[in-house]
């Protein structure tokens, strides 16, 4: 055998021993992981002091005619007795304002405290979530503030009541949710898992709830944070022309010294992420630009994923191709067939467990290969956007780099803010 072709052989066995490592990993995780169930519950707070916690619900909606009743009656449902919802329609162009204006009063008839706020204008040098999501804050009279999407679903009325009481048990200044990502067509099924661990590698939960790591992570669908920690991290005019002010946000309260929690929930709520591949594609482009932010984390990336998930797949068919090709002297390459199938059978061990996780049906973890390809260019496209070749547009916001660009252009509906972990994430998101 040739020296490249035994150095071929000494990349399988690392690559091999880096999916061994990972499988050890990936057992930890399982065994630390953090979940919220509505199971568990042991009911709404009680004590005097405890109902003194008003937590003031904020949701940021535009153009979501699809999703915002559904959203808001969930909302209104919570059994967490001090609370209020307000929702900001920013800039809607859709039927929205007026479903909102439609549960507003509904919601008056009921006594329930659910207010509307309207947006009618970009503030010059604020992304647009950002912005709506100030003015909410600004109308809050809560001293907790939760702020989720238009397009989460809440599947409990002990959501809110579940996530007060773990913030309070664990001292948390800011706490994260992530949600059940909902997959309903085959293609969410392929690239959503392999998006959503791409972005777990960097901000792994049971990192980010260690007060001396400084690894920061928060979901957008489902933030929790004290009025204190907000207003420390100067609120939303720090992020304002972040494209995932979630996870910098988490990373300003790090650095404060803030406690941070991540947790995952298992029945409160969930979400759908995109409802296209388009969706998709420039959705996780912009998780990737936003999270990531640097050309340098975004080069390791792709290494990691090209290097780990992809050549070993390649140089099984490679290998394959090499034996059913010799005429004689077949061995070096079945001895190569043989190492690059034990190397793939410990990706799939450790994709099967990583699937367990993100609760994507393991049996999916099949596909993982597919979707780890349509994920490298995802992270392709991302670099593409850090160094301003491409742009990003969110809601009507146009960046270039670290640009924005405040025209106020059509952006489809389908495009949602994730969750984020996916990185989140995994909404990673």
């Amino acid at each position: 055998m040739s020296t490249c072709f035994n150095l071929w052989l000494v990349v399988a066995g690392l690559i091999g021993l880096v999916w061994l490592i990972r499988y050890a990993s990936t057992g930890r995780i399982l065994r630390k992981r953090c979940i919220l169930s509505s199971r568990s519950y042991p009911g709404p707070p009680v004590s005097a002091g405890q109902q003194k916690q008003k937590v003031s619900v904020i949701v940021a909606a535009k153009d979501e005619e699809d999703n915002i009743e559904t959203c808001v009656r969930g909302l209104m449902d919570q059994d967490y007795p001090n609370y209020e919802l307000i929702v900001v329609d920013d800039r809607s162009r859709d039927r929205t304002p007026a479903i909102l204006r439609r549960l507003e009063q509904e919601a008056a008839s009921c006594k329930k405290h659910v207010r509307v706020i309207t947006v009618k204008t970009l503030r010059d040098g604020w992304f647009g979530k950002n912005n709506a999501m100030r003015e909410g804050v600004a109308a809050a009279g809560g001293n907790w503030l939760l702020f989720t999407d238009a397009d989460c679903r809440q599947t409990s009325c002990k959501t809110v009541s579940m996530a007060m009481r773990e913030a309070t048990a664990y001292e948390a200044d800011f706490l994260s949710v992530t949600p059940v990502l909902e997959t309903h067509a085959v293609w969410e099924r392929i690239i959503q898992p392999v998006c959503s661990a791409a972005l777990m590698i960097w901000f792994l939960p049971h990192r980010v709830n260690k007060p001396k790591r400084n690894t920061a992570y928060a979901n957008g669908a489902f933030m929790l944070m004290r009025r204190s920690c907000y207003d420390a991290i100067g609120g939303h005019e720090r992020v304002r022309t972040e494209v995932n002010e979630d996870v910098h946000m988490a990373r300003l309260a790090k650095r404060m010294g803030l406690r941070l929690r991540v947790v995952e929930n298992e029945d409160l709520y969930q979400t759908r992420m995109y409802d296209s591949p388009r969706a998709a594609w420039r959705g996780w482009s912009r998780i990737f630009y936003g999270c990531l932010m640097s050309l340098p984390r975004l080069l390791v990336a792709v290494l990691l994923l090209v290097v780990l998930s992809i050549v070993p797949w390649v140089s099984l068919i490679v290998a394959l191709v090499g034996l059913f090709g010799a005429e004689t002297g077949g061995e070096p390459w079945a001895l190569a067939v043989c190492v690059w199938l034990v190397v793939i059978a410990l990706m799939q061990l450790v994709t099967w467990r990583v699937y367990v996780i993100l609760r994507a049906g393991p049996a999916w973890s099949l596909t993982y290969v597919l979707g780890a390809f349509v994920t490298l260019g995802m992270l392709i496209n991302a670099m593409f956007k850090v160094v301003g070749i491409r742009s990003t547009t969110w809601r009507g916001t146009t960046y270039r780099g670290r640009r924005i660009d405040e025209r106020d252009t059509e952006t489809p509906h389908s495009d949602k803010l994730p969750a984020e972990p996916t990185e989140r994430p995994v909404r990673s998101t």
